[in-house]
């Protein structure tokens, strides 16, 4: 179909929308390693997951055999609140930088949480309810996960607990005063709440604080209260399931107007939205059927796939969750406070990082000023305030449409936009006032982080 004939927005019905999520890992000749007791070095069971996890998220972890799951109706009623979302065609971008790149950009940031986390936030809060549970314990670095997850409690009754990533709570009270309206708890971690907070502020005087943290606190409470659960918003294969939905509607849309991308790319923190994004393609390239160029773009100061070790390593800085083999910096790495990119776990998805592994994906870092001026100019182009997240796919695909001028290569570029940036305002300031720098770790910093990984034959 000629180019003239795509609108901007290319919207799904109703009952387009999928039905069921798609389980990558049915179609992985590799399979991702299974999570680790740190205790016994043998697979965690169904029955000890489920003491830290939801019965029915544990069986969604573990299914690495089950290609598609329904989608329960309580679920796709909700998702019909802000889901189908559109994949648009970045017209004035593509004018703008004088490219003949056709590019694509798949938009979840038109729900109040500002991002694709409600996806699974909904999921993980419907189990918890179906499984009769008072409420739920997480973490948040950026804010985008406890936000959507204190909506999806708000929706369905249950208590939330969450654990905010201290500098964030700080640099972005916004977020955390959207998570408090829906009812929310949010405390600032490290926190003297608990004893592994306590632990970490007693050794790391005045830290800022790290996702590892923050988890590590969330699991304490859930463990040690009867009736709640600790939840993730990314990293684990459950997560990666819900958010297919993203890549499941993109593929249709495109697929209605027979458009096909060369380049994927997506951003990469823990994996929930580059995993969720580029599932049905990279199924397809599983199977032999396409191939498609993906690109997963990571924070220069968190580079945990550029220049992580792929190893067994504990998912919390308190070390009390399984082990997990992903690709990793050290459960032990903080990044840099003046980092105000998101994208701040120091592992990465243990599926993406077989996937990575086996050199199926493309990995790169980027600084984030380089990030903030690629936020900058689509937001003048395409009228959207990306958030920081979004913006490190942002920037590698206006780098992919310059290759394409200089080369005058015809490539269709697909990226995910995670959500808006109307809470990260703290960060544009900074970069709008000339106070933005970037952080690169050393090799000896992120030695540190290394000496710290278990020891795993």
């Amino acid at each position: 179909m000629a180019n003239e004939q795509i609108p901007y927005k290319i919207y799904l019905n109703e009952d387009e929308m999928p039905k069921a999520w798609y389980n990558l890992r049915a179609d992985m000749k590799n399979k991702p390693a299974p999570l680790m007791s740190a205790a016994t070095l043998r697979p965690m069971t169904k029955e000890e997951l489920s003491g830290v996890f939801c019965e029915e998220l544990v069986e969604q972890e573990l299914d690495d055999t089950t290609p598609f799951i329904e989608i329960p109706a309580e679920i796709r009623e909700f998702y019909k609140m802000y889901r189908p979302s559109p994949v648009v065609r970045a017209y004035c971008l593509e004018k703008a930088l004088g490219t003949p790149a056709k590019i694509y950009y798949k938009f979840e940031g038109n729900n109040t949480s500002g991002s694709h986390k409600l996806n699974s936030a909904i999921a993980q809060a419907y189990y918890a309810k179906k499984q009769g549970l008072k409420g739920v314990t997480t973490e948040t670095g950026a804010g985008q996960w406890g936000t959507a997850l204190s909506m999806a409690c708000a929706y369905l009754g249950l208590d939330c607990k969450v654990f905010m990533v201290k500098c964030s709570y700080e640099q972005k009270p916004f977020r955390r005063e959207v998570m408090r309206t829906y009812g929310a708890n949010v405390t600032p971690s490290p926190s003297m709440e608990t004893a592994i907070g306590r632990k970490i502020n007693e050794e790391f005087p005045g830290t800022t604080g790290s996702l590892g943290c923050a988890i590590s606190e969330a699991v304490e409470v859930a463990t040690s209260n009867p009736g709640y659960r600790y939840v993730l918003g990314s990293v684990l294969n459950q997560v990666l399931l819900h958010q297919s939905v993203i890549g499941l509607e993109a593929k249709t849309a495109l697929d209605k107007y027979g458009v096909t991308p060369d380049i994927i790319i997506g951003c990469a923190g823990g994996g929930s939205n580059l995993g969720g994004l580029i599932a049905p393609f990279m199924g397809e390239k599983l199977r032999g059927e396409k191939d498609y160029r993906i690109i997963a773009v990571e924070p220069a100061s968190c580079p945990s796939f550029t220049r992580g070790k792929f190893a067994y390593d504990f998912c919390d800085t308190g070390m009390i969750c399984p082990l997990a083999k992903m690709y990793t910096l050290g459960s032990g790495f903080i990044p840099s406070a003046n980092h105000a990119g998101g994208l701040r776990f120091h592992g990465m998805s243990t599926t993406l990082s077989q996937l990575y592994h086996d050199g199926l994906m493309e990995a790169r870092a980027v600084e984030q000023t380089s990030v903030f001026e690629a936020a900058q100019f689509f937001a003048r182009t395409e009228g959207i305030l990306p958030a920081p997240e979004s913006s490190h796919a942002i920037r590698a695909a206006i780098d992919e449409a310059i290759k394409c001028k200089e080369t005058g290569e015809e490539k269709t570029i697909l990226f995910g936009l995670t959500g808006t940036g109307y809470f990260d305002l703290v960060a544009y300031q900074k970069f709008n006032d000339g106070e933005m720098t970037d952080h690169i770790p050393t090799d000896e910093e992120l030695a540190v982080g290394f000496a710290g990984l278990p020891k795993v034959d």
